[in-house]
């Protein structure tokens, strides 16, 4: 199927604007949400079977496998419904922010196939928090779901830094009730000083409100609360990581997604003049280098989620091997067909099987 899209299908998509191509492919999978019975029908067919392969266990949440689609695909809910159906063990919805916003002016996706790596500089399009809200509220909610939903949740563009915590809580408010698990994007470089929120005092700030309103809103309810990770930047030093893990640590995060996209450009980007965050196959080492740091510096408690480069099984058993315990993919699945993650989930699962196998002997 990899083939086929590689060399038939992808080609005619690579004609069309990458955003409204993008744009299509919502399209598409929203119908397909609204057939249940086509959905199940593929999933048995794209999905590990859970008799051979156990379901992987991080934050409290089980996941049918290690491959997940990466926030930015669905910003505001509409399809997620559907990627189970495409063989992803987990899915993540957004980046959604407190405001609604149309993002950076267009064009704001620029391909580079010979890499297979993409140039965006969207800005958090999206329709915001109360609308996506009313979204979920018809979705299919917390236990009933056939895989893990994550919600990313964002700075808006027009809440000062100073405002910031304020215009997430407004954000975890309206969207943690629908989430398995939630994300604060600190890390997006396509929003002025949203990567600020990673300095220490502003980082302690924000983590500590939205960990006391985590505690206490399911405290009432008699519910646990919502795991919540925090998603970095590529670009921090080891010392700025470490004064992140640090804050982690403080106030109890379940997690971290290493990394989101990169202002580097390495290679043969070192002579692109585009504004933007670049990911795919250059973000690759970067990325692992992170990953395996930060486990190294957790002892491994601490789960990460890891994001960058991911093109093929190798490459996502990489970032496992520097101490991932999930992986999610974006930029590979359109260099790679919307069939890439259950290819990579397989291969990861055979993977384990027999390192399982050779381990018993």
């Amino acid at each position: 199927m990899g083939f086929i899209y590689e060399h038939g299908i992808r080609r005619v998509l690579f004609r069309s604007d990458p955003e409204r191509a993008h744009e299509r492919a919502v399209d598409a999978l929203a119908l397909l949400a609204k057939i249940g019975p086509l959905c199940r029908l593929m999933e048995r067919w794209t999905q590990l079977d859970a008799a051979r392969y156990n379901p992987v266990q991080a934050f409290g949440l089980s996941f049918p496998n290690a491959v997940g689609l990466a926030a930015g695909f669905d910003k505001n809910a509409r399809c997620w419904p559907a990627i189970a159906a495409l063989g992803f063990g987990h899915v993540e919805i957004g980046t959604i922010t407190g405001l609604q916003q149309p993002g950076n002016p267009k064009p704001r996706i620029i391909r580079y196939p010979a890499e297979e790596a993409v140039i965006n500089r969207m800005g958090f399009n999206n329709d915001g928090c109360e609308l996506v809200a009313a979204r979920l509220a018809h979705q299919p909610g917390p236990g009933q779901r056939r895989i893990p939903l994550g919600i990313n949740l964002g700075k808006s563009k027009a809440a000062a830094l100073d405002k910031a915590v304020a215009d997430y809580l407004v954000s975890f408010g309206k969207l943690a009730d629908y989430a398995d698990y939630l994300v604060l994007n600190v890390s997006s470089p396509n929003t002025p000083d949203l990567r600020k929120l990673q300095d220490e005092d502003r980082l302690r700030e924000l983590l500590g409100v939205i960990t006391t309103a985590n505690r206490e809103r399911f405290a009432q309810l008699g519910k646990p609360k919502k795991p919540i990770l925090l998603k970095i930047a590529p670009d921090l030093s080891f010392t700025q990581i470490d004064s992140v893990l640090g804050t982690i640590a403080h106030f109890g995060l379940d997690g971290i997604i290493a990394t989101n996209t990169t202002l580097g450009r390495p290679g043969a980007f070192a002579s692109v003049n585009e504004a933007g965050g670049l990911s795919g196959k250059p973000l690759r080492e970067k990325s692992t280098e992170i990953i395996r740091y930060i486990s190294r510096q957790t002892g491994g408690k601490l789960p990460i989620i890891g994001v960058g480069g991911i093109h093929d099984a190798a490459s996502a058993g990489e970032k496992l091997d520097a101490g991932a315990v999930l992986v999610q993919v974006y930029t590979g699945m359109i260099y790679r067909g919307p069939f890439f993650a259950a290819d990579v989930a397989r291969a990861l699962a055979l993977r384990q099987s027999k390192a399982w196998t050779m381990g018993a002997s």
